[in-house]
């Protein structure tokens, strides 16, 4: 059996991305409202109700998720392009997946975030210089992280959850 938690594996950092792994990590990134959406297609209430590991959220929490976390970066990005180091400020992820919108809330006007947001932030993240990518911010928890390693950790964070989907669906037979 897989890792239900993280079945893509954990995040790792490897500094230095040459340019053509910095395109495959931008066209993660712009994949993933898309492969976000296809992996939902067709799921009833009940599935989306579906916790996608014992203990862990549901389809519908992950969903509200993303958007929530990615919409943290685009500003974190642009914090970080226009102020020197800032410190940004972090929330916790499992509250917010619990405020009363998410447990009851259609999924498509998450989906719809996530797709007009993942399209302002991919043209900020194409107009970046080369140099921009080593610009650094200060994350609470994790302290001070270069734009490429956001670029990375975000490439990663949408194909972990569609993963944690994707992989439900698979072990229930969910078509």
């Amino acid at each position: 059996m897989s890792d239900l938690s993280y079945p893509i594996g954990r995040f790792e950092y490897k500094p230095g991305y040459s340019a053509e792994q910095r395109e495959q990590l931008l066209q993660q990134i712009e994949a993933a409202p898309a492969q976000m959406r296809a992996a939902v297609r067709g799921l009833s209430d009940a599935q989306l109700d579906t916790p996608y590991r014992p203990g862990g959220w549901t389809v519908r929490q992950l969903v509200h998720h993303v958007p929530e976390s990615h919409a943290h970066s685009f500003i974190r990005f642009k914090w970080t392009l226009t102020e020197d180091t800032p410190k940004i400020k972090a929330y916790e992820e499992s509250d917010w997946a619990r405020t009363p919108e998410v447990a009851g809330m259609p999924i498509d006007p998450s989906l719809d975030l996530l797709e007009a947001l993942h399209k302002r932030w991919m043209y900020l993240l194409r107009s970046l210089k080369p140099e921009d990518w080593k610009k650094k911010l200060i994350h609470p928890s994790n302290g001070e992280m270069s734009l490429e390693r956001m670029l990375g950790l975000y490439a990663w964070h949408g194909r972990h959850h569609v993963a944690h989907i994707t992989g439900l669906r698979e072990r229930m037979g969910w078509k």
